[in-house]
């Protein structure tokens, strides 16, 4: 299961299961970071680092707050992903901080990033 499967379908989940294409959403958002590579580079740059390296291995998740999310995304992605799952832009940061660790978790089974 790539990183946009398993994000799509616990935000999916999260608002109460409304289908979310998030492979669409973030080919146009996430287009010039550099696909999943280039957006654990991006939180990683954030001082996200060690929280990602958790997600990705085997052990427990470390919790990420919706601060740190709003800080290591720009105004334009908050923005997009926000307009693209019909949320307020005010709830996404939450959103993704209560999700994103899942969805990483789940993308890199046995600590292993996908190609």
């Amino acid at each position: 299961m790539g990183l946009f499967d398993g994000l799509g379908s616990v935000i999916s989940d999260a608002l109460g299961g409304k289908p979310v294409n998030i492979l669409a959403v973030a080919e146009n958002i996430f287009q010039n970071a550099g696909g999943f590579n280039g957006i654990i580079a991006q939180l990683n740059q954030a001082g996200l680092g060690e929280q990602v390296s958790s997600w990705i291995g085997t052990g427990s998740n470390l919790p990420v707050s919706a601060d740190q999310i709003r800080s290591a995304l720009s105004s334009e992605q908050v923005r997009s992903l926000a307009s693209a799952f019909g949320i307020n832009v005010d709830q996404l940061p939450q959103l993704l901080a209560d999700h994103l660790p899942t969805a990483v978790d789940k993308a890199s089974p046995n600590g292993v990033l996908p190609s």
